[in-house]
């Protein structure tokens, strides 16, 4: 007996035939017709060339000698300039270092919104609200902002500071600040 035995179709084959017949399709759908791209390269052709000038001379530099033998280096620091008398001085006022800095003096004053009072047994305390949402509970004597400021009064709708800035000469210096109230309520006990 004989066992009639069927090839597996080609599937190279049917690959290719299908790529033919996809290809006859779509080259069916297409439109020979470029008029218009001939126009329009033929009208950029007609167009006037223009003219590119000449590049212009380039005129040499007398290179310039530096020689400085008595003028002082502009990056060294100059000894011989003379502070004004009223700077010379320590008036005093510089900041006390030594002390343990608060939480509230990790932030920039104008980062802080004062937010209410307290009166706890006859002592007026504040609440500021910090830039991260935190509210804090500050007491005359307290100090807060990044200058050393340090609270000198709380009133009902203000804290007042006394901060200590640096001077363009090297000292130290006084300056008042205050945080007003920017909500309406400020809560009491």
């Amino acid at each position: 007996m004989h066992k009639h035995l069927r090839k597996p179709p080609n599937q190279t084959y049917h690959r290719r035939l299908a790529i033919a017949l996809i290809a006859a399709t779509l080259s069916a759908c297409g439109d020979n017709n470029f008029s218009d791209l001939r126009d329009w390269v033929t009208s950029v052709k007609k167009r006037q060339k223009g003219t590119v000038e000449p590049l212009p001379e380039i005129k040499t530099v007398e290179p310039f000698l530096f020689k400085p033998d008595d003028i002082r280096d502009p990056f060294m620091q100059n000894d011989k300039i003379e502070m004004p008398e009223e700077s010379k001085g320590d008036n005093g006022v510089r900041p006390d270092t030594t002390r343990a800095r608060e939480e509230l003096e990790t932030y920039e004053l104008d980062s802080l919104r004062m937010v209410g009072t307290i009166n706890q047994e006859g002592q007026l305390w504040g609440l500021v609200r910090a830039s991260d949402g935190t509210i804090h509970r500050v007491r005359v004597g307290n100090h807060m902002g990044r200058n050393y400021g340090k609270i000198i009064r709380i009133k009902e709708s203000q804290i007042e500071l006394l901060e200590i800035i640096p001077e363009s000469t090297g000292g130290w210096r006084e300056r008042k600040a205050a945080l007003e109230l920017t909500e309406a309520n400020s809560v009491k006990k």
